[in-house]
């Protein structure tokens, strides 16, 4: 790849929850495109592999726990230390509670962890990288949301729940950061087959992605974690310079229709 096509060439990335899933695969493309990588996992085997995947010299695995705002603080700082700055927050740390059908049957304390992890995870990495890129008066904090932030019925009320809290922390901290130059986004994918999706479904990846195509709007294709990473790609680099305060869903028009009218279908044999 030459050095001119490398859209984030020169730019530190600290992206929690990058030893597996979508984190994984954009840490990767990050560092392709010039970055230098922070992952900041609790899965201390898998993230260091994905640091030697990536090369040594460009990326460091640190353990954290978004829960624990010791770790994130520690995560921010260690970005800062290594590599002398942080242009790029990715908060994608996320976890699902089991699916049941009846809310009478959730429990309170599966609730309340989707929560700190999902919600409050993402407020202390939004805290934590505002405290070095106000001073630089720059930076992209990207989150991890989900169609789960606009529409119901499409996961439990746990996670529903988080990822509209996570669309209205992007909004309101957009509106603070803006009179420094950063910019404050979320990603809203459509069902992806990781392993998050196939554990909660109990089903494998191609069960998972035959399910979501049978729903999806968008016909012909199928939703990728590297169709993800490429639109926080976007995002994160400055050919979105003037982009915040926005939940950009990557569903091929899912969260927009309500299929019950059945407006529009064509014939089966067109």
């Amino acid at each position: 790849m030459a050095a001119t096509s490398k859209r984030l060439e020169g730019k530190v990335a600290l992206i929690t929850g990058a030893a597996s899933g979508i984190g994984k695969c954009c840490a990767k493309l990050f560092a392709e495109h010039g970055a230098k990588i922070v992952i900041a996992d609790i899965q201390d085997q898998l993230g260091q592999a994905v640091c030697e995947a990536i090369g040594l010299s460009n990326s460091i695995y640190v353990h954290c726990d978004v829960t624990n705002e010791e770790d994130v603080k520690n995560a921010v700082d260690i970005a800062v230390s290594t590599f002398g700055k942080l242009d790029i927050m990715f908060n994608n740390a996320g976890i699902m509670d089991p699916y049941k059908e009846r809310v009478i049957d959730n429990e309170k304390q599966d609730f309340e962890r989707v929560l700190s992890v999902n919600v409050t995870g993402v407020f202390l990495g939004m805290k934590h990288a505002s405290s070095v890129m106000v001073p630089a008066r720059a930076g992209s904090i990207i989150s991890m949301a989900s169609i789960a932030s606009s529409i119901a019925g499409v996961t439990t009320h746990a996670y529903t729940c988080a990822k509209h809290a996570v669309s209205g922390l992007t909004k309101n901290l957009a509106v603070e950061l803006g009179q420094f130059g950063i910019r404050v986004n979320c990603l809203s994918p459509y069902a992806i087959a990781t392993q998050q999706a196939t554990s909660f479904l109990g089903i494998d990846e191609e069960s998972v992605e035959n399910k979501a195509n049978l729903l999806a709007n968008l016909k012909g294709v199928t939703l990728k974690v590297d169709d993800v990473a490429k639109a926080a790609l976007f995002l994160a680099s400055d050919e979105a310079k003037y982009i915040s305060g926005q939940n950009l869903f990557i569903d091929g028009g899912f969260t927009i229709v309500n299929p019950s009218f059945n407006m529009f279908q064509y014939p089966e044999n067109t």
